[in-house]
């Protein structure tokens, strides 16, 4: 047994510290908010988050990050990705250098474009071994609730090993896999095609409707993972179309909420503001464009996601230009050579 810090008490976060306190480790918990850390240490409850959830007597929580830090040999993140650069700055000076890095993130930072696992690397000069991304279809409250699911660790073999002996309980598997870039661009870009999906629901489209986004949506994750060397398998896998079938078919899904409310005429900005958690896809989609234009990758769904979220493009006028386009051959574009399998660039 060790000390795991999870930092960052949302309910992914939270979740995760419950998995881990439930495979025998010792768990600290860090919250922002004092108010959220004293509920976890005294009620053992999380009422902001997964407020019907009771959480193990070894998940401790503290506000002080320094505290949280001290002693741990894994350390999770689980804060969002447009705040991780800052948060890992700020917790520098604390941060363990020996422990083994876990990103829960699925995001990509907008100005830089990486990868949440790259900024670790960025900000706190780690060794990409020692760096792990977690990715899966782990919608927080099942996970918490224990019900059956499993989930990928990603990068190289002896931490995911480690991260894999650390949370794997009899209601939650977690398989390893070397290709990080696979499976974080995996996590990120069912986000937005997630957007698109509650978008189709939005409008009172059916389930045929909703099955071509998934699989289009597929073939436009495994385009773009491609042109970044990850490896075709991740994308047909956990990492891939099952937290891609998971988020844009579950009614838990946030960012299936908000293309949803969109196409139903409410302002972004007032979607946004009524959730207590951040809906990843808003932000990234406009970044994996971006990545996308740079490799030469067509993302068309993504693309027109881009237009609505944030050029406040028509929902349904979206529908029809993703109609109208030119017909392809079903795999057109994933010819492309893969990278080598378990590269951590």
């Amino acid at each position: 047994m060790g000390k795991v810090a999870v930092m960052g008490a949302g309910s992914w976060g939270t979740a995760f510290a419950l998995l881990c306190a439930d495979a025998g480790q010792d768990v600290v918990l860090w919250a922002r908010r004092s108010d959220v850390a004293d509920a976890v240490d005294r009620d053992h409850r999380n009422p902001g988050y997964l407020p019907d959830v009771d959480l193990p007597p070894a998940v401790r929580a503290t506000a002080d990050p320094g505290r949280a830090l001290d002693g741990a040999d894994l350390v999770v993140l689980a804060v969002p990705s447009h705040a991780l650069r800052a948060s890992l700055a700020d917790w520098r000076g604390d941060y363990p250098r020996a422990a083994v890095s876990v990103s829960l993130i699925k995001g990509i930072e907008l100005d830089t474009r990486l990868r949440a696992s790259e900024v670790v690397r960025d900000v706190l000069d780690l060794d990409p071994a020692a760096v792990v991304a977690v990715s899966g279809p782990n919608l927080a409250a099942e996970v918490a609730a224990r019900l059956p699911g499993a989930t990928v660790a990603a990068g190289a073999d002896a931490a995911t090993r480690a991260v894999q002996e650390r949370c794997h309980t009899p209601a939650f598997r977690v398989y390893t896999n070397p290709d990080i870039v696979g499976v974080e661009l995996g996590g990120a870009v069912k986000n937005a095609i997630a957007l698109a999906a509650g978008m189709a629901d939005g409008l009172g489209f059916g389930d045929n409707t909703k099955a071509m986004l998934v699989t289009r949506g597929l073939a436009e994750m495994t385009r773009l993972g491609l042109a970044f060397g990850g490896d075709a398998l991740t994308f047909a896998g956990l990492a891939g179309m099952g937290d891609l079938v998971a988020t844009c078919m579950s009614r838990r899904s946030r960012n299936r909420h908000v293309g949803e409310q969109l196409a139903r005429g409410r302002r972004l900005e007032d979607v946004v503001a009524e959730m207590h958690m951040v809906a990843e896809g808003v932000t990234s989609s406009r970044a994996l464009l971006d990545m996308a234009r740079d490799r030469g990758v067509d993302l068309p769904i993504v693309e027109h996601v881009v237009k609505v979220v944030h050029e406040g493009a028509d929902p349904a006028a979206m529908g029809g230009a993703l109609m109208g386009r030119d017909p392809k051959p079903e795999f057109h574009g994933l010819d492309r050579a893969a990278g080598p399998v378990g590269r951590t660039a």
